[in-house]
C-alpha cells in the first residue's frame, strides 16, 4: 500500500490527443479536478496557458492563466481561487522569530480533506479530492514533495446536455 491513498484515474485516458502527448501533467490535473474530459482540458490549457503539444507549462504561466477565476468549459462551469500562505505553508517560531515553510504534499493533504485542489509542486502539479491524490501511481510514495502553489476548484455549474425544460 501506498503512503498517500493515490487515484489511478489520473493516469488513465482514452482520449486519441493523450497518446501522442508528454509533460501533461497540468492537463491531466484540470481534468479531474473539474471533472473534464481529457480533451476538453486539453484545450482549455491550449487556451489559458497558451500550452503547446508535449511541453509542459511553466509555474508563472499557471497562476497567471488562473488568476481570472471563473471559467466555462463544455457546459462545465468552474471557479479557481488561489490559496493564500497560511494554506500551504506550516508557520514555527524558531527562537522567537516566525518561519514560514513550505507544506509538505501529506500535511497538506492532512489539513484539506474536504473540497477539490489543483495543487502545485516543483516541476509538477497534480489534484486532491477530498483528501485523495489524483496523480500517476508512483508518485504516492513521494509524501515529502513540498506545495509550490494550490488552487480550490469549485464546480459551480454542470449544464445537463439535452434538456428541456417543462412549464407545465
Amino acid at each position: 500500500m501506498s503512503y498517500l491513498k493515490v487515484n489511478n484515474a489520473y493516469g488513465v485516458s482514452f482520449s486519441t490527443v493523450s497518446k501522442g502527448e508528454k509533460n501533461d501533467c497540468v492537463v491531466r490535473s484540470i481534468s479531474t479536478a473539474a471533472g473534464l474530459s481529457y480533451d476538453a482540458a486539453h484545450k482549455f490549457c491550449k487556451n489559458v496557458f497558451k500550452r503547446e503539444n508535449r511541453k509542459g507549462v511553466l509555474h508563472g504561466v499557471i497562476t497567471s492563466g488562473l488568476e481570472k477565476g471563473n471559467f466555462t468549459v463544455e457546459d462545465v462551469e468552474f471557479n479557481a481561487v488561489k490559496l493564500g500562505r497560511a494554506d500551504i505553508k506550516n508557520r514555527y517560531k524558531l527562537h522567537g522569530e516566525v518561519i514560514w515553510r513550505d507544506k509538505t504534499l501529506k500535511s497538506f493533504i492532512a489539513t484539506h480533506q474536504k473540497g477539490t485542489f489543483l495543487v502545485l509542486v516543483s516541476g509538477h502539479a497534480l489534484t486532491i479530492k477530498d483528501g485523495e491524490l489524483f496523480d500517476w501511481g508512483n508518485f504516492g510514495y513521494l509524501p515529502t514533495r513540498k506545495v509550490k502553489g494550490a488552487y480550490r476548484i469549485d464546480v459551480v455549474d454542470e449544464k445537463p446536455v439535452g434538456v428541456q425544460l417543462s412549464l407545465f
